[in-house]
């Protein structure tokens, strides 16, 4: 028999490369254009941040070795030459100074390095109450220690995770997505750099945002030899890494939302309006012409874990009825003192009390406990303005668990669904448009 000959450019959908760049490791999906579904995963580990107390930093230079193994696994499969279109998401409020050249001149501080404390203090006095550049871990406060701390023989710019690999890719430097500026105190309202940002940062000139999903330029040539690219492959902005697995889920119209439920609970909601309420933890990010909207509460699986052993909690998960009576517990599960959101509080102590002597009992109380959670969050980001919740896809761990997937399909007032997919590499696709496609070539 004649083997099969392989598929030429001519005989095939071109394909999306999606890049979901992590902290532990980068993942890569292909996307058939034609059906916009995943055909291929690939996936290299990175090397672990080096995590102290308050501080956690990375090497830029790691994020460039992985990204071009992962490049030569999707050669090797002989994928590349089909590739038109590639976008990535990133870690949020991941970044580093790099110099004229786009060479990194300092490490890497992540997404939960704390140590800008007195950085975070001088934004506080300067910075509008509702700005994303608040607090310690946010982009601005890490670019300004990064500056007080970096030897100056030259000029700096500030590189965010994701801006690092699309210099890579297109060449074209300066450029960053307004998802991924919010927390450098961008205005995604207005989308400017708002002016009280220079008397922060006076002497460091901040990059051109652009919107997720529009293109930024074509990839370069170098990179069409070396790894076998088509030369009409594009390069789009992208977004977080957070965002982009929320459009995973399949949420994509106004009032779907997320509950992912890790170690947290968060939530995630498509609204016409921006909201803007630090005091809750809620910000909006720019999707499309609409807003993302959400807060993540301290409550979620960590609490259970407490408590219970990963073994102990399935058994007694299994012993738990289908459709289980209501504990009337009315628990409000924290690890510790202090909660974000839906209440905002540092001294909020929660509520387990009091704890029943069967096991059962005292687990499904606190299930019960994270439904309430979510049921109040969404209704504050109601009260606060956000569209009505019309869907409720689910992501993370909590999709294992039954009894939470019933309550909530009982108490919340918008149908419980699950996500279609979990690889933020394939939601960062979801932002292009095939329209797009036909309207550039």
């Amino acid at each position: 028999m004649t083997p099969k000959a392989s598929p030429t450019q001519n005989d095939r959908s071109p394909l999306i490369l999606g890049i979901d760049l992590g902290t532990s490791g980068i993942r890569g999906a292909l996307i058939d254009t034609q059906t916009r579904q995943p055909i291929a995963f690939y996936a290299v580990p990175l090397a672990l941040p080096i995590r102290n107390a308050n501080t956690s930093e990375q090497s830029p230079e790691l994020w460039l070795e992985g990204f071009e193994l992962l490049l030569r696994k999707i050669q090797n499969a002989q994928q590349t030459a089909f590739i038109e279109h590639i976008i990535l998401d990133a870690t949020s409020s991941t970044v580093c100074l790099v110099n004229a050249d786009y060479q990194p001149v300092s490490m890497a501080l992540m997404y939960d390095d704390k140590r800008a404390t007195a950085e975070a203090q001088l934004i506080a006095k300067i910075a509008p109450r509702n700005s994303g550049a608040h607090g310690a871990s946010s982009t601005l406060a890490k670019v300004m220690w990064l500056y007080e701390n970096t030897p100056h023989s030259e000029s700096f710019f500030v590189c965010h995770q994701i801006d690092f690999i699309n210099v890579f890719l297109t060449g074209l430097p300066q450029i960053t997505d307004a998802n991924n500026a919010l927390k450098m105190g961008f205005d995604p309202i207005n989308m400017v750099w708002p002016d009280w940002i220079s008397q922060l940062l006076p002497t460091i000139t901040l990059p051109k945002v652009v919107l997720p999903g529009d293109f930024l330029g074509q990839i370069q040539p170098g990179l069409v030899e070396k790894y076998g690219f088509s030369s009409k492959t594009k390069v789009y902005a992208g977004t977080t890494d957070s965002i982009a697995a929320f459009l995973a889920s399949g949420a994509h119209q106004l009032g779907d939302a997320v509950t992912s439920l890790g170690s947290t609970l968060a939530l995630k909601l498509i609204t016409e309006k921006p909201i803007f309420a630090p005091e809750y933890g809620i910000y909006s990010h720019r999707l499309k012409n609409q807003w993302l909207v959400g807060g993540a509460s301290n409550t979620g699986g960590a609490v259970l874990l407490k408590h219970f052993d990963l073994e102990a909690l399935i058994e007694h998960l299994k012993k738990i009825p289908e459709r289980p009576q209501n504990t009337h517990l009315d628990y409000y599960p924290l690890l510790c003192q202090g909660e974000r959101f839906p209440i905002s509080d540092p001294c909020f102590q929660g509520n387990l009390d009091p704890i029943p002597d069967n096991p059962e009992t005292f687990l499904l109380g606190l299930i019960e406990g994270l439904v309430s959670v979510e049921k109040l969050g969404y209704q504050r980001l109601t009260e606060l303005g956000a569209s009505p919740v019309t869907r409720i896809f689910t992501a993370g761990g909590g999709l294992k668990n039954r009894v939470w997937m019933t309550l909530r399909s009982q108490e919340l007032s918008a149908p419980v669904l699950q996500s279609l997919h979990t690889e933020a590499a394939f939601g960062v696709t979801q932002l292009l448009e095939i329209q797009s496609f036909n309207d550039q070539t």
